[in-house]
C-alpha cells in the first residue's frame, strides 16, 4: 500500500505538465463564463449597477411600456415585471412580485414577450387615505357664496354664547374671550384668501425676514405657503391679498437723501390700477375686501397716490398712528413690530425673565434719540435715579456687565417710547423677555387692540406725564403687578412666529384681525 502511494505521488509531481493543465482549465472556465453572459436577458452592467426603474402610469397600458434605466437604454416593461393582481376582497392587497425572467432560453423569452405585449398590464394602486367626511355645517357653509358666508359669520358672531372657561385661551388678556373664540372658529371654518400672482420680486412675493420690519415678511411667507386659508379660485375668496413688501419697496425705489416718497406711492398706484384693469375683483368693492401688510414706517404714506387704497383697503400696518388720517381704528389693523435677528431661530432668547425679587431695576430704556419723545425722556430721567435706568444707546461700559436683553429680563418695567413713528419693537421685546411694557406714544393704537385688553398687561403713559413716570410706576400695587406679569407670560404665545403656524400664534392673530375687520364692514 505504501509503495503504491509513493508511485502515485511521484507520477503526480514529476510526470504531469501542470502548466498545460492549468491553461486548459482556465480556458474552459472563461469560455463557460462568456456563454453564460451571452444568455443573460440584460447586459451585465444592468445587473451590477442595480438601476432604478421609473414606471409612469400616465401611459396607455395596452401598449408596451418602456422603462428608462440608469445605463441609458430603454427596456420593455414586460421584461422586468410580471403582472400584479388587482385588490382582493378577502386578502387585501396581493403582493406584486417584481422579478427578472430567469429562463436562459432566448426562444422561450421571445414567445413570452410576444404574449405579454398583447396582455394589459395591471398595477395595483393603494387606495387614497379616506378624508374625514364633512359635517353638515361645513357642507352648508361651502354651499354659500362669499358674500352669503360673510353675512352668516356676522350673524353668528353677534349671537356668540358666553364661555366660562376655555383651556386654549386665557380670558384675562382679552376684552371679550367669548367673541374672540367664536370669530376665530368662524375664520377657520369659512375664510379663504386669494393671493394675487401678479408682481415680480424683490418688491412682490419676496419676504424680508430679519430686522425690525420682519413682521410683513413673515406674514407673507406663511400666508403664501398656507393651504388652509389660501384658495386658487378668486371666485371663492372672501379676502384678496396684495403681496408686496413695503421694506423691499423702499430699498428698491427710494433714492437716498431725496426725502421723496412719490416714486414709491406712484408705483403702488400703478400696480393697483393694473389689477383693477385685469381682474373684476377690486372694482366690485372698490378695494374693501382687499388687504395689505406693511411694517415699514413709510408703509401708510406710500398709499397716498391711490384714493381707494387709502380709504377702503384693510391696512395691517406697524405705523398705526391715528393722527395721520390714514390709519383708521376699527377698519385697519395695528401690526406688531417684531425684531428678528436670526430668521432661522426667530424664538431665540424668548422667556426667562427673573423673579420679581431678583429685578432690582424699576424701569429700563436704551435706544437712539429718534423723534420727540425720547429726548424728553432722557432729559427728565437720565442719571436721575438709580432705579430708573434710562440711557441713549447702551454704553459699552454698561453692556459689558449686563447686555440689553439681560437689562430687560432684570427690570420690572420696560419703557417703550415712540421713535420717529408711534410703534416700537420694544413692545414685543418686553413681551418676549417678560418685562411689563410702558407705552409712551400718543395717538398709537396697540397691536390687536380689537381683541386684547392692553390694560391687563401693560401701562400707558401720556407724553405730558413723562416727568411723573416714576411716581406712576411706583403707584402700581405689588399684587396688581404680579397679575400683570402673569398675564404677560400668558400673552407670549400670541406674539410668536413659528415656521409652521400654530393655532392662536402671531400669524393667526394678524389674519384674524384682518378677518374681523372685514366682518365689521358688513
Amino acid at each position: 500500500m505504501n509503495k503504491s502511494l509513493k508511485r502515485l505521488i511521484v507520477l503526480v509531481l514529476y510526470k504531469i505538465d501542470w502548466r498545460k493543465l492549468f491553461f486548459i482549465l482556465a480556458l474552459v472556465t472563461i469560455v463557460g463564463i462568456v456563454l453564460q453572459i451571452s444568455l443573460l436577458p440584460f447586459p451585465l452592467s444592468t445587473w451590477l449597477h442595480s438601476p432604478l426603474v421609473r414606471v409612469s402610469t400616465t401611459r396607455n397600458f395596452t401598449n408596451p411600456l418602456q422603462l428608462s434605466l440608469r445605463h441609458g437604454k430603454n427596456w420593455p416593461l414586460n421584461q422586468l415585471l410580471v403582472p400584479v393582481d388587482h385588490l382582493n376582497s378577502s386578502s387585501g392587497l396581493t403582493k406584486g412580485v417584481h422579478r427578472v425572467e430567469a429562463d436562459s432560453s432566448p426562444l422561450k423569452r421571445k414567445r413570452r414577450r410576444r404574449k405579454r405585449e398583447d396582455d394589459q398590464l395591471h398595477i395595483a394602486v393603494s387606495p387614497p387615505t379616506p378624508r374625514t367626511p364633512p359635517t353638515p355645517l361645513q357642507r352648508f357653509v361651502w354651499s354659500l357664496s362669499p358674500s352669503e358666508a360673510l353675512l352668516y359669520a356676522k350673524k353668528e358672531l353677534k349671537n356668540a354664547q358666553p364661555i366660562a372657561n376655555d383651556s386654549d385661551l386665557y380670558a384675562p388678556i382679552f376684552k371679550n374671550v367669548s367673541k374672540f373664540k367664536r370669530s376665530y372658529e368662524l375664520m377657520e371654518l369659512i375664510l379663504k384668501v386669494y393671493v394675487y400672482p401678479d408682481g415680480r420680486p424683490p418688491i412682490f412675493h419676496s419676504p424680508h425676514l430679519s430686522g425690525i420690519y420682519a413682521s410683513e415678511g413673515w406674514f407673507m411667507k406663511l400666508l403664501e405657503g398656507n393651504r388652509q386659508f389660501v384658495t386658487r379660485d378668486p371666485e371663492k375668496a372672501h379676502l384678496f391679498y396684495l403681496p408686496y413688501s413695503a421694506r423691499q419697496l423702499q430699498q428698491a425705489l427710494y433714492v437716498q437723501g431725496s426725502h421723496n416718497l412719490a416714486p414709491l406711492s406712484l408705483f403702488l398706484r400703478d400696480y393697483v390700477n393694473s389689477l383693477s384693469a385685469k381682474y373684476p375683483f377690486w372694482n366690485r368693492t372698490h378695494g374693501a375686501d382687499h388687504f395689505l401688510v406693511a411694517c415699514h414706517d413709510w408703509g401708510p404714506y406710500t398709499l397716498k397716490a391711490h384714493e381707494e387704497l387709502v380709504k377702503n383697503t384693510i391696512k395691517a400696518v406697524c405705523n398705526a398712528d391715528l393722527s395721520e388720517g390714514i390709519f383708521k381704528a376699527g377698519k385697519d389693523v395695528s401690526l406688531p413690530e417684531t425684531t428678528i435677528r436670526r430668521p432661522k431661530k426667530p424664538l431665540r432668547n424668548i422667556g426667562g425673565g427673573m423673579r420679581v425679587s431678583r429685578r432690582p431695576i424699576l424701569a429700563f430704556f436704551a435706544g437712539s434719540m429718534h423723534g420727540r419723545v425720547r429726548p424728553l425722556l432722557l432729559k427728565h430721567w437720565r442719571n436721575k435715579d438709580e432705579y430708573m435706568r434710562i440711557y441713549g444707546p447702551l454704553p459699552r461700559s454698561v453692556s459689558r456687565q449686563m447686555s440689553y436683553i439681560q437689562h430687560m429680563k432684570s427690570s420690572k418695567f420696560c419703557i417703550c417710547p415712540m421713535g420717529y413713528e408711534v410703534n416700537s419693537p420694544r413692545i414685543v421685546e418686553a413681551i418676549y423677555y417678560e418685562c411689563i411694557p410702558v407705552i409712551i406714544a400718543d395717538n398709537f393704537t396697540p397691536p390687536f387692540d380689537d381683541v386684547l385688553d392692553w390694560s391687563a398687561f401693560s401701562v400707558t403713559v401720556a407724553e405730558k406725564d413723562i416727568p411723573k413716570l416714576k411716581e406712576i410706576l411706583d403707584a402700581i400695587p405689588l399684587r396688581q403687578y404680579l397679575k400683570m406679569l402673569e398675564n404677560l407670560k400668558m400673552l407670549q404665545r400670541h406674539f410668536l412666529w413659528n415656521f409652521r403656524p400654530i393655532k392662536y400664534d402671531l400669524f393667526h392673530m394678524i389674519l384674524h384681525s384682518i378677518w374681523l375687520s372685514r366682518l365689521n364692514q358688513i
